[in-house]
């Protein structure tokens, strides 16, 4: 063939192609013309139209079926290709040298480097200190995750696999790197459509809590005014970040290199006020690592959701199953909503909790910034604070628990992907 490109394939698999870059030009139109989160959807919609692009293939993956298990001698390769298990042979796959994009997903995504690159940065750019001067935002981040066991419940109930339902119920935490990091451990092939997921959700979350905080939360409640915080120093910072890496390293070590991200970048932003040298390492971190890392994770993330990378995780290259597929991502969309709004539920009662605790010290409304969704969930809280008392400021408060947040779901990411890896058996 003289032009090798119009080899569009059959009609099954174009239908599907087209599917997906449609669906990628929604989420691009989206970031571009509504301004929903376009650092994050411009580039995952470009890797999906990129992607199923006919003739170029650029995630294409090479695989070979091996009857029976994986050869245990060669359990070292495991970490350079994708082993996927069918019951009675396993397929073995990794990208053609040429297809790009499937090497992006293999080298940034896959190897968890672009997720843990994001947590740095994102402990570059927070500040932990309202969590510290005020303990008790750490029960109700806790408590916010509740999103994320209802759903794991809820994905087993509607026949997702244990394994799927664990993935799909992180995105109740509102988090994306830990929700990406999840996925590619547990469920690799569900990693397009919950990061689609949690960062639409994250988008939303200034139309998706109000309505929930105003029916949980009496305006008169909301316009509680909250104690001054305590005085925080870089030495407290510090003494935090020793404590909360040695307990998760001893009791979670499975969420310890995403913990680990976050304190890196947040002890390098709390030393660069006392050594000008570690200025240059705040800048690098919180600005051109993280962008670097962004676009590259999302654009492996884009490639997923085309028709060359899942063929790895059907049996048989048949439409039907890809179309099954896009069908379940569907449903994952809207588990993903169930998993947010039952996580924010779980915020507000712990506030509340809180509130009859200490007789009335805490504004129940800062609950909804347990949600890892950080700065944004705070702002809301703040917003709703104001509209009930003008001048009311209780967004520091509501720091905590959002930073809070953050650190819970990757502990309960950690749990589902240690107890998966080691006692599951699909």
């Amino acid at each position: 063939m003289l032009l090798p490109g119009l080899a569009l394939g059959d009609p099954q698999e174009l239908a599907i192609r087209a599917a997906f870059i449609a669906w990628g030009s929604v989420l691009v139109v989206l970031a571009a013309k509504r301004g929903v989160e376009p650092l994050l959807l411009i580039p995952i919609g470009l890797g999906m139209i990129l992607a199923n692009a006919p003739g170029l293939h650029l995630a294409r993956y090479v695989c070979q079926d091996l009857s029976g298990q994986f050869p245990a001698e060669l359990e070292g390769l495991k970490g350079l290709v994708n082993v996927i298990e069918f019951g009675s042979f396993v397929r073995v796959c990794s990208p053609e040298p040429t297809s790009l994009l499937g090497w992006v997903f293999h080298l940034v995504v896959r190897s968890e480097i672009g997720p843990i690159l994001i947590f740095a940065g994102i402990g570059a750019l927070s500040d932990f200190r309202p969590l510290i001067s005020f303990p008790a935002g750490a029960l109700i981040g806790s408590a916010a995750q509740l999103g994320i066991t209802v759903v794991t419940f809820t994905a087993l109930s509607l026949g997702f696999r244990l394994n799927e339902a664990m993935a799909i119920g992180v995105v109740g935490g509102a988090d994306g790197p830990t929700t990406i990091y999840t996925a590619v451990n547990i469920a690799p092939h569900l990693v397009g459509p919950l990061t689609i997921a949690v960062y639409s959700y994250i988008a939303l979350v200034p139309v998706i809590q109000p309505p929930i905080i105003r029916a949980l939360v009496p305006r008169r409640y909301r316009a509680i005014e909250m104690p001054s915080p305590r005085e925080v120093t870089s030495e407290h910072v510090l003494l935090f970040w020793l404590v909360c890496l040695f307990v998760v390293g001893t009791l979670v070590p499975a969420a310890f290199p995403l913990v680990a991200a976050v304190a890196m970048g947040n002890i390098v932003k709390e030393l660069s006020s006392k050594f000008a040298e570690l200025e240059r390492y705040l800048r690098t971190l919180a600005d051109p690592l993280l962008d670097i890392a962004t676009i590259l994770t999302m654009l492996g993330v884009g490639a997923t959701l085309s028709y060359d990378f899942l063929l790895q995780y059907v049996p048989e290259a048949s439409p039907a199953a890809i179309f099954g597929f896009i069908v379940r991502a569907f449903a994952i969309l809207a588990m993903g909503l169930i998993a947010f709004a039952v996580s924010t539920v779980g915020g507000i009662a712990f506030a509340w909790a809180l509130y009859f605790a200490t007789r009335g010290r805490v504004n129940p409304v800062i609950g909804c910034a347990g949600v890892s969704a950080v700065p944004i969930a705070a702002r809301v809280a703040q917003r709703e604070a104001q509209l009930a008392k003008p001048g009311l400021y209780v967004l520091f408060h509501a720091l905590g628990p959002n930073v809070a947040g953050v650190v819970g779901t990757a502990v309960v990411a950690g749990f589902y992907i240690s107890y998966i890896k080691h006692f599951w058996i699909p």
